[in-house]
């Protein structure tokens, strides 16, 4: 993940849950998803076009590259765990997703390795 910090895998894995769900990007999609304004997701998009995590065709639609799919999909899955760990324990979704989203940042990956693994024992 080298230079990218914590707002930008936080555009990274938004990118992703749009393409998901809508198969096409626009930086408009990100501003509306996210509650950010134009100008935040314009200078987000040019950091990650300048760290080669995206590309934007010339029509202004974004895709991941390869590296941006890898970290993306890396903070989407721990996000995904980590809320469902609380939700499991008794914390409230929007509660369990506001903490999921802080953690999943921060986490080492042999701390998030670990409560996978037990997670994965208990099923």
């Amino acid at each position: 993940m080298s230079n990218t910090t914590e707002s930008l895998e936080m555009y990274l894995e938004n990118i992703l849950v749009l393409q998901n769900n809508k198969g096409c990007v626009r930086s408009i999609d990100i501003a509306h998803r996210t509650g950010y304004s134009k100008p935040s997701v314009s200078r987000a998009v040019k950091l990650l076009q300048k760290d080669s995590c995206i590309e934007v065709d010339a029509d202004g639609y974004i895709t991941l590259t390869e590296k941006g799919k890898e970290i993306a999909s890396k903070i989407l899955d721990r996000h995904k765990i980590i809320s469902s760990f609380f939700i499991s324990l008794g914390v409230d979704e929007n509660t369990a997703t506001e903490d999921a989203c802080r953690i999943e940042h921060v986490i080492s990956d042999q701390s998030f390795e670990k409560l996978k693994n037990f997670l994965n024992k208990g099923n």
